[in-house]
């Protein structure tokens, strides 16, 4: 027992427990996972995995691939944001379980899974005349990529995600905004200054996301240093107990890279030095209620067609930044940095 009880403690606390249960196709050993906040306990789930066949019982394998499914959602909105639960509800929901219905979880195979990929890259779309993305696409894939885990580790099936392939994602070229339409966007926001327009003038010098700008409040400005400290973001998700199908909610950003410090220009000091307001008031609308992205991406295009500048997304913004910087000099990794991406490739 004392070569086979393999144990560790883990950064968030609990204590990991591996025990083998037997050998994959390649007569590699292949293992099952236990937790544990309580050593003692975890010793005792490993003594009795080691002595019982409940790995193996009929019940286990007879299980589908829609309640194995539901099972991990379960599991992961314990310990997911309350957004990326909603879109792996959604993934689940809408894609995974409808497509495999009543499929047995231990019949799924690589044709059957690549079968699914390719019917998602045809017809994934709600009016089944289209497909989706290849983006989209590898977020369902990456969501069964966890489901099988999951049901590796707590019921020692086999992983069938192992040897499949993501859809490629081509690449398009970023588009932003030229050195005119810049200057142009730039005069009329100086010279028509506003909540909106100051919210805009600060997304260019600091290639803020929206939910970000939305979500930044006076007290998030450190006028002296000129940094702006970001913290939290808005968004907009699917909201099954209320009235409305989706609500709003403010809440940590995208990932821990996110929650990062930005320097903006003196002359933006200046501006909001002139203007500041109570330190609890958001920037956008000047009062504690938030402007939420939609309506901000709304009054951003009609910024653009009071400048005669083409219709684009406010987040076009972000990649103008990012390439301004990278023009006057900045180090791939800095811009990294001030955009708050979890990786340097993404940026």
């Amino acid at each position: 027992m004392k070569n086979t009880m393999n144990i560790y403690k883990r950064k968030d606390g609990r204590f990991e427990g591996r025990i083998p249960f037997g050998r994959d196709d390649n007569g590699n050993l292949k293992y099952r996972y236990l937790y544990s906040r309580n050593l003692t306990e975890l010793k005792e789930k490993m003594l009795y995995a080691y002595t019982t066949s409940e790995k193996y019982s009929p019940v286990v394998c007879g299980k589908t691939l829609h309640e194995l499914s539901l099972e991990w959602l379960g599991s992961a909105k314990l310990r997911v944001k309350e957004s990326s639960y909603c879109c792996y509800k959604k993934i689940v929901t809408k894609h995974i379980i409808p497509y495999f219905e009543k499929i047995k979880y231990c019949e799924l195979n690589t044709p059957k899974i690549n079968a699914f990929i390719e019917y998602l890259l045809k017809y994934g779309k709600s009016d089944k005349n289209s497909g989706l993305s290849a983006k989209t696409v590898h977020d369902i894939i990456v969501a069964m990529r966890s489901i099988a885990k999951y049901s590796e580790q707590e019921y020692g099936l086999s992983n069938p995600m192992c040897s499949i392939s993501m859809p490629k994602i081509q690449r398009n070229e970023i588009s932003v905004l030229n050195e005119s339409e810049r200057k142009n966007l730039q005069n009329h926001l100086v010279n028509n200054l506003n909540n909106t327009n100051i919210g805009i003038l600060l997304t260019m010098y600091s290639g803020m996301r929206i939910g970000e700008i939305c979500a930044l409040k006076w007290s998030d400005i450190d006028l002296q240093s000129g940094i702006i400290r970001i913290s939290k973001t808005v968004q907009r998700i699917n909201d099954k107990i209320g009235n409305s199908k989706t609500k709003i909610i403010v809440g940590s950003p995208k990932s821990r890279t996110s929650e990062r410090e930005i320097p903006i220009p003196n002359f933006l000091v200046n501006i909001l030095n002139e203007r500041r307001q109570n330190e609890n008031n958001y920037i956008l609308s000047g009062t504690h209620k938030l402007i939420e992205p939609r309506t901000m991406q709304n009054r951003f295009k009609s910024v653009l067609k009071k400048c005669g500048i083409r219709n684009v997304n406010f987040h076009l913004l972000r990649h103008t930044y990012a390439t301004v910087c990278i023009e006057n000099g900045f180090d791939a990794k800095t811009v990294s940095e001030l955009l708050g991406h979890s990786n340097v490739n993404i940026t």
